[in-house]
């Protein structure tokens, strides 16, 4: 039997074909799965996200189902022509009053933006050429 010496241990080299082999193949499945990997991840955030958009759309759909058995009530469309359209029921006699001073606030606001509006952007923009056009053609004074 052979004791090995403290030396001998120390002189084989750390960093052998074997482990060069080794870390070769582990690079390489580490490169080759890493795609698949990445392409997983992203359709499990895909199907999360489609489940969720899926749980909306049954929300609304039961949504809907409820609003269209309200509008199958005679008195709720009633009720709704009363308040939405303004109907009356025959012998009745209908008020609606008006606020004078919420009309004159609302057309003080919307009045630089009728001014605007008068002509659409593109006849704004010929009016602007043909006044740049206009003030290039006229003769330099001395």
């Amino acid at each position: 039997m052979a004791i090995r010496t403290a030396s001998a241990a120390g002189s084989r080299p750390r960093f052998t074909g074997r482990a060069a082999m080794l870390a070769l193949v582990l690079c390489s499945l580490i490169a080759a799965l890493a795609y698949p990997t990445r392409q997983f991840i992203a359709q499990r955030a895909d199907i999360a996200a489609q489940r969720a958009a899926a749980e909306q759309a049954r929300a609304r759909v039961e949504e809907l189902r409820r609003e269209k058995a309200r509008w199958q009530d005679p008195a709720y469309v009633r009720t709704q022509a009363r308040e939405r359209l303004h109907y009356a029921m025959p012998g009745e006699t209908p008020y609606v009053s008006v606020d004078p001073s919420a009309g004159q606030r609302s057309s003080d606001a919307s009045a630089p933006t009728r001014g605007g509006a008068r002509q659409p952007w593109y006849a704004s923009v010929w009016d602007s050429v043909d006044t740049a056009d206009r003030a290039v053609s006229a003769p330099p004074r001395p």
